[in-house]
Order: C-alpha cells, then sequence, then structure tokens
C-alpha cells in the first residue's frame, strides 16, 4: 500500500478530508476532486492505482466515473462509498465495473483491506489470462467481458449453466484476473462431500473432537483465506449445513468442530450447480437467505450448443493437448468427422467434446480421426443412445428443438419466415420456439 496513488471523488468536504487524512497514515499518496468533472480532469493529467467515489454528486454520479475509466489506458479498479447503500445499487455499479461497493461510514480495517486489495491487482494482460476461456464467439465475447467486470469485485458470484459447460474455468478466470490471483484458488464440490463429514471439511476440526479426528485439521475456508472459495454444485448441499454456511459468510468466521473460539477469514465466494437454484428455492430445497446471499451476480455460462462456431478452436485446442501430453504426432479429423461433430447437439457440452475427442485420440490409425473413431453419428437415433448427461426427457427434447431451429435457421441466413415454411409450421409458432429457447437469430452463425 506504501506510495500507493488515491485519487477521492466526493463532494462533501468534510468526507474527502477524512479520506485524506486515513490514507496518508497507511502511506498512500492521495489527491481529491469534488464532483465529476473535477475527477476526469485529474484522471486525464495522473494515474491512479485506485478511485475511491461517491455515488451521488452534483452533475452525474460514480457509475460515470466508472465508464469513464474503461476508456482510459490505464484502467485502475473503482470502489464505490455511498450513504445510499442499497442490493440493486451495489449489483449495478459491480456490473459496470466497480471494484467494490461499501456503505459509509467505512471503517478503517475495512478501508486498509480495500486499499490492499486494490492496489495488489495483478499486472498481467486480461488477454493472457482470457486465453483459459478457447472461442471467439459472440456469447464467449461476452462471458469474457463481464469476467474481466466482476473479477476485481468481492461480490459473490452464481456462476451458472448446464453440466459440462466450463463453469470452474470460468471461477478460475473470475479469480486469476483479480486481486487474489496470487492467493488460494479453493475448489469444492459440494455433492461429493459425505453429510457428516461436511462440517469438518468446511470450517475444519480440533484433535479428539470426534472419533477419528487425530490431529488438528484446517477447513476449507481456512484454506481459502486471502484467496477464493468456489462451491461448485452448491444445490446439492443439505438444509442443515445451508444454515452454517449462511452465517459463515455473513459472519465471515467459522469455528472448527471442537473449537472455542471463531477464528475470522476472508475469502471471496464464488458458487455453481447445474440445477436452477430458484426452482430449488421454490420447492424447498434450498434456503432463500442463501440464495439471496449467494446470487449477488449471475454468471450465466452458455452452453456448447449456442456457441458452435468455437468447435474448431475446442477441437484444436484439446488434439494438440493430448498429442503434447503423448509425446506424439497430433492427428486431423477426416471431412466427414468433422461434419458429425458439426451436427451433434453435444448434451455433456464441451467436457463431451473432450472426452470424445481423447477416446478418437487413442483410437485412431495413421493420425487420422475418422468418423467411426468418434463413437457417435449425428443421426438422431444413434444421439438419442449416447444421451447419458441429460437427466430427463423434457431437456432432451428441448436440446433437439433447439438443435433443429438453429439448423433451420443457417439454412436460410436467419430468415425466420422461410425457416418456419422449411419446417412445416407458422411464423407465429418460430417466434414462439425462438422466445422460449432463448434463441437470439443475431447471434446464430450463418455461412
Amino acid at each position: 500500500m506504501k506510495d500507493a496513488r488515491i485519487l477521492i471523488v466526493d463532494d462533501e468536504a468534510d468526507i474527502r478530508e477524512l479520506l485524506e487524512i486515513a490514507l496518508l497514515r497507511m502511506g498512500a499518496n492521495t489527491s481529491t476532486a469534488r464532483s465529476v468533472n473535477d475527477a476526469y480532469a485529474k484522471l486525464d493529467e495522473n494515474e491512479f492505482d485506485l478511485i475511491l467515489t461517491d455515488m451521488k454528486m452534483p452533475g452525474g454520479d460514480g457509475l460515470d466515473i466508472i465508464r469513464h475509466v474503461q476508456t482510459l489506458k490505464n484502467q485502475p479498479p473503482v470502489a464505490m462509498l455511498t450513504a445510499y447503500g442499497n442490493t440493486e445499487l451495489a449489483v449495478e455499479a459491480l456490473k459496470a465495473g466497480a471494484f467494490d461497493f461499501v456503505s459509509k461510514p467505512i471503517a478503517l480495517d475495512k478501508l486498509k483491506s480495500l486499499v490492499e486489495g486494490a492496489v495488489n491487482i495483478p499486472k498481467t494482460s486480461i488477454a493472457a489470462k482470457a486465453s483459459l476461456i478457447i472461442g471467439e464467439s459472440i456469447p464467449i465475447q461476452k462471458l469474457r467481458k463481464q469476467i474481466t467486470k466482476l473479477s476485481n469485485s468481492m461480490a459473490p458470484v452464481y456462476i451458472s449453466g448446464e453440466s459440462g459447460s466450463g463453469k470452474e474455468l470460468v471461477a478460475r478466470a473470475l479469480h486469476n484476473e483479480g486481486s487474489r490471483a496470487a492467493q488460494p484458488f479453493v475448489p469444492v464440490n459440494c455433492g461429493a462431500i459425505p453429510a457428516e463429514l461436511m462440517e469438518s471439511e468446511f470450517f475444519g476440526h480440533k484433535k479428539g473432537s470426534f472419533t477419528g479426528a487425530n490431529s488438528d485439521k484446517a477447513g476449507l475456508f481456512i484454506s481459502a483465506n486471502g484467496g477464493t472459495l468456489f462451491l461448485d454444485e452448491v444445490a446439492d448441499l443439505p438444509l442443515e449445513m445451508q444454515v452454517k454456511l449462511l452465517r459463515a459468510i455473513q459472519e465471515r468466521g467459522v469455528r472448527a468442530v471442537g473449537g472455542e473460539t471463531e477464528q475470522s477469514v476472508d475469502a471471496r465466494i464464488l458458487c455453481a450447480t447445474h440445477k436452477d437454484l430458484s426452482v430449488e428455492v421454490e420447492a424447498g430445497r434450498f434456503r432463500q437467505d442463501l440464495y439471496y446471499r449467494l446470487n449477488v451476480i449471475e454468471l450465466p455460462v452458455p452452453p456448447l450448443r449456442e456457441r458452435t462456431s468455437d468447435l474448431p478452436m475446442l477441437i484444436d485446442h484439446f488434439l494438440t493437448r493430448f498429442a503434447a501430453q503423448s509425446d506424439c504426432t497430433r492427428p486431423e479429423l477426416s471431412e466427414s468427422a468433422k461434419q458429425t461433430l458439426a451436427h451433434y447437439a453435444f448434451p455433456g457440452n464441451v467436457r463431451e467434446l473432450e472426452n470424445i475427442l481423447e477416446r478418437a485420440f487413442t483410437l485412431c490409425e495413421d493420425d487420422k480421426i475418422e468418423t467411426a473413431d468418434l463413437g457417435l453419428s449425428a443421426n438422431r437415433s444413434d444421439m438419442i443412445e449416447s444421451i447419458d448427461d441429460v437427466e430427463n426427457i423434457d431437456e432432451f427434447l428441448a436440446v433437439l428443438e433447439r438443435q433443429v431451429l438453429i439448423r433451420a435457421l443457417e439454412k436460410t441466413k436467419g430468415n425466420r419466415t422461410e425457416a418456419a415454411k422449411n419446417l412445416g409450421i407458422s411464423f407465429r409458432s418460430i417466434r414462439y420456439r425462438l422466445e422460449r429457447l432463448n434463441i437470439n437469430v443475431d447471434e446464430i452463425d450463418t455461412p
């Protein structure tokens, strides 16, 4: 934090002075602005490591400053300080790209933690970090932009998406691009922990606290202290554990099983599940208060069938990796194999593609992957037999319906009237189906 350059933006002189005194005592270098336009002038003249800005000011607000910063070559993190704190305002600021959102008055320890987190953000280029996520389709470009905006926020993020779509990869990207990149990233599959061991796994235990506790153990929260705790398949947590998890998140502290004192913990919480959490809440299987605590911002991950233009890049990535791991020549796909993959629905998403290619890589001969090596066919009957990851008939039928509609629109270059005619349905019917399945015609790749 020493010598960190911080710009304070607030229309109240007393607030500016208090923040300036506190930051100077912490060793920071400060500059102040009394309005949005004054802040713009300071940003044009100087580079800063952090901006602390009020939300409501004459002639503009903190959101204007966030948007202006995103046009600069040097883009310092922006933290919002306001006396008008509410959930809607916080979400709006965080989605716009705010690093953090804090209600006034801010405690000195919270201010110090905020500044340290902001000024320690790694300077590694976003492009290098984003390379973890393969693809250049419109849905993936949007996903990358959202990751960039949310990576330096401390707000919990609920990563939604189907099985195999890459939710953990997105969680790692959020961690790697943020200020906690040098700290631990701790992923945990909530559905894989036996119910009787959950409290010990999450919060740790003391020696002798139960049979088999032969030594002290630090839990997952402590392991993630200073970093990120990723709760995968969070919908699988039993209700009793959900209560304890909610308290740990709210209090930012945990007590080990058999322990007498609570230990404070600072871990950013990311969560994911292939289930619809709102449906789980309605069914009484997931606590509503925990849902609101985890779902401050939802980040949806697109399924592979909505970004089929990324297939060539993904195929190249996986085959190159398999070849490097095996220290052998990278095989090529025959045209027939390419067409089979291009017309497959991938109910298991990117994970299924990886498994298909790994099998084909192992079985192919003469460095050439043929259709038979893939172990699937583009025709419907074979696809039904291979759809292991679909849990019910409604989900499977939706997969097929989406695939048929997208193919029809690709053939007609996005013309809905002609596509409806070819499918033997009315224009009203195709419009309804597109809306129900959330298919955006403008995002469909047409030849």
